[in-house]
C-alpha cells in the first residue's frame, strides 16, 4: 500500500473545488465587486482549509490502534458488530466537523482483508442510527497478531462523497492515509474485546497520531 498523499498540501480530490473557488474570487476582483470578492475569498480559504493534508508523527508499535480521523470522541460502546466482525467489539466513534482534517488514516498494522461500500441515508453523523443506516465504507483489517479491526467511514448530513484509496490484500501500514470524506463525517473503529482503550468520550483526537488503544 503506497501512501499516495505524501508531501501534497491538499487532498487531490479537493483541488478542483479549490480551483473553482479561486476562479470565482478572481472573477469578482476583475468585475470590481468588493463584497463578492470578500465572500469568495473566505470561501476559498475554507475549502482549502477543509482539504488540507498535514503530516503527522505516527507512533509505532505492533499492538497500537490509532485514531483513523481527526475529531471528537462521541461514543465508546461494547456491542455486537453484525456485518463484518460478527462478534462483540468495542466501537469508538469519532465525529469530524467541517473544520477538522478529513484525511483518513490506517489505524493499525496488518493486511486489508476486505473493503465494502454501502449506500444509505445521510443522517447527522453524530446520531447513533448513522452507524448502520448512513452511506459508508468499511475496511476490514487483520492485524499482525491475528484479531480483526474494522474501520468505517460514515457519511453525514452534509458529507455526500466517501473516497477510499485502498483495496483488499493491500498491506495496512499504521498511520498512512487511505481516504477522505467530504464536508463533515464520522469514523467508527471496532476493536477486539480486551483492547486497552486510552481515550474517553469528549476527547479530541488526531488521525494517525492519537493512540485509541492497545490490542490485548
Amino acid at each position: 500500500m503506497a501512501d499516495r498523499a505524501v508531501g501534497i498540501p491538499f487532498a487531490k480530490e479537493g483541488i478542483p473545488f479549490i480551483g473553482i473557488a479561486v476562479g470565482v474570487t478572481l472573477l469578482a476582483v476583475w468585475l470590481g465587486w468588493l463584497i463578492a470578492t470578500v465572500v469568495a475569498a473566505l470561501l476559498t480559504f475554507f475549502v482549502a482549509w477543509f482539504f488540507r493534508n498535514p503530516s503527522r508523527v505516527v507512533p509505532q508499535g505492533p499492538r497500537l490502534i490509532l485514531a483513523s480521523g481527526d475529531g471528537k470522541v462521541i461514543a465508546i460502546e461494547e456491542e455486537f458488530e453484525p456485518r463484518f466482525i460478527k462478534d462483540r467489539s468495542i466501537r469508538i466513534s469519532i465525529f469530524l466537523n467541517v473544520f477538522d482534517v478529513h484525511i483518513n488514516r490506517v489505524p493499525c498494522e496488518g493486511v486489508i482483508e476486505d473493503v465494502q461500500y454501502q449506500p444509505g441515508l445521510f443522517l447527522a453523523a453524530n446520531k447513533p442510527d448513522a452507524t448502520l443506516r448512513n452511506e459508508q465504507n468499511a475496511l476490514m483489517i487483520r492485524t499482525v497478531q491475528g484479531p480483526k479491526v474494522l474501520c468505517v467511514q460514515v457519511a453525514g448530513l452534509i458529507a455526500r462523497r466517501i473516497v477510499c484509496w485502498v483495496s483488499p490484500r493491500d498491506r495496512a501500514v499504521i498511520g498512512e492515509r487511505f481516504g477522505l470524506i467530504r464536508f463533515g463525517s464520522r469514523m467508527d473503529t471496532f476493536l477486539p474485546i480486551g483492547t486497552a482503550v486510552r481515550v474517553a468520550v469528549g476527547d479530541r483526537v488526531k488521525g494517525g497520531e492519537t493512540i485509541l488503544g492497545e490490542l490485548p
